[in-house]
């Protein structure tokens, strides 16, 4: 099997976010031969079409998601929609020449919030997703309440039958990324 590389994406910026904890519980239910890295959006700024020249926290995202294989994005829920940390590096991303480096990419979609478990920011990024021809993987789809108990203090997933769904959601979006790659 050819090995594959997953770059995590999480909206949220917070250390003890529930979103990243699901980023790091899928890292720990990887299929073989699959490795997952986690992008750090902390000090990407907003894009500006005025801004000529990358600042190099950008280059280094964008660099993360050029070696990447499939993007695995950890969407929290902000007012009914995706987070404005997450939709600005895809913006970023998207301003390459003929949307390069995204285009044709293999995505999955995961995510940790109020009563509904992201499932509206989670369709808002499927609308931008098809606008950036990403291919997501369409199931198994991860909804987790973060507020049910199924996280620690520190963010990270406690809940079993979550963990479980990751790892069926890293097996199928490996299989998925080496379908579509050809």
């Amino acid at each position: 099997m050819t090995p594959l590389r997953f770059l995590g994406i999480c909206g949220s910026l917070r250390r003890a976010s529930t979103n990243r904890g699901l980023l790091r519980a899928a890292a720990a239910r990887l299929p073989e031969q699959v490795t997952l890295d986690v992008a750090e959006l902390s000090d990407i700024p907003f894009y500006n079409a005025d801004i000529t020249e990358k600042p190099a926290s950008v280059v280094r995202v964008l660099k993360q998601i050029a070696d990447a294989d499939a993007l695995v994005f950890a969407c929290p829920e902000y007012n009914y929609s995706l987070a404005p940390a997450l939709k600005n590096i895809l913006d970023w991303a998207s301003r390459e020449p003929n949307n390069a480096l995204i285009a044709g990419k293999a995505a999955a979609i995961m995510g940790a919030g109020g009563g509904m478990g992201t499932s509206r920011s989670q369709y808002h990024l499927r609308q931008v997703c098809v606008f950036l021809d990403l291919h997501l993987l369409n199931k198994p789809e991860v909804f987790s309440n973060a507020f049910a108990g199924g996280f620690d203090a520190d963010g990270n997933l406690t809940d079993e039958k979550i963990a479980a769904l990751l790892g069926d959601q890293m097996r199928a979006l490996a299989d998925w990324t080496r379908r579509i790659r050809g």
